[in-house]
């Protein structure tokens, strides 16, 4: 009940009169049924903008640390990820992945619609990263299709460490419904969630036209970090899925 009443009433006349942002592809969207929402992630605005959006409830995996703050910052916080139906999960220990994937799998077994940011965390200059497999996993052990989303403009409007969002054009912008049931029974192997991920990453570069870095936006942002000699280490530059999916291919042949 809070969750309709917070989006419906106050998130979605606010960010529409606020931001004004462009829907793209809401047909892609199924109307029931379970189904996975991957996109890119450039900016916290993204928690609020893409849900808000769609009619149909959609539940992200939010971290433990967001519904556990103290004082009246905290619970604003946690009261917030609460009323976009977020579900609070520990990324700590050697169980975080499995438990991650345990919530996403009950989530689609609900027949809910799962949101998932595939990079890990928010692109700290505006590019897109190398995507980490659960959404793999979790597509292959559902069978759940994959719809691609794209957010543009939300890195302009609000980056990492900024408090509060600058008014840019907002487009969120959702493709084609991505199936992988060819490769029923294959979630065990490794080349194949590789190859999966890939393909999901490159649908969201071709809606996003973000430049590609075929790396984790973590192990990036670490590189920053002056190395010896007093520079950084280069991120390298591809296209996302072309050699990962040929490879999963041939695993599935």
């Amino acid at each position: 009940m809070f969750y309709y009443f917070f989006k419906n009433v106050v998130l979605i006349p606010l960010l529409r009169w606020v931001f004004r942002p462009k829907v793209e592809g809401l047909h892609h969207l199924p109307q029931q049924g379970a189904a996975i929402i991957a996109g890119n992630h450039l900016s916290f605005s993204d928690h609020f903008l893409m849900p808000t959006m769609v009619k149909r409830r959609i539940r992200f995996l939010g971290k433990m640390e967001y519904f556990t703050g103290r004082g009246i910052k905290g619970k604003l916080i946690a009261a917030f990820f609460r009323g976009i139906g977020a579900i609070p999960v520990d990324r700590s220990g050697k169980e975080a992945a499995q438990a991650a994937l345990d919530t996403g799998l009950g989530v689609l077994g609900g027949g809910e619609l799962l949101g998932i940011y595939p990079e890990g965390t928010r692109s700290h200059d505006g590019r897109l990263y190398k995507g980490k497999v659960g959404v793999a996993a979790m597509a292959l052990k559902s069978g759940a299709p994959v719809i691609p989303c794209a957010m543009i403009g939300t890195f302009e409007a609000q980056p990492t460490g900024k408090l509060l969002p600058r008014l840019v054009p907002i487009t969120i912008r959702f493709g084609e419904p991505l199936d992988f049931s060819r490769y029923e029974g294959m979630e065990d192997h490794r080349a194949v969630l590789r190859a999966v991920t890939d393909e999901i990453m490159y649908a969201i570069w071709r809606l996003s036209e973000q430049e590609y870095v075929d790396t984790y936006a973590a192990e990036a942002r670490a590189a920053l970090r002056p190395v010896d000699g007093g520079g950084a280490r280069p991120a390298s530059v591809s296209v996302p899925g072309r050699e990962q999916a040929a490879v999963g291919r041939s695993a599935a042949a």
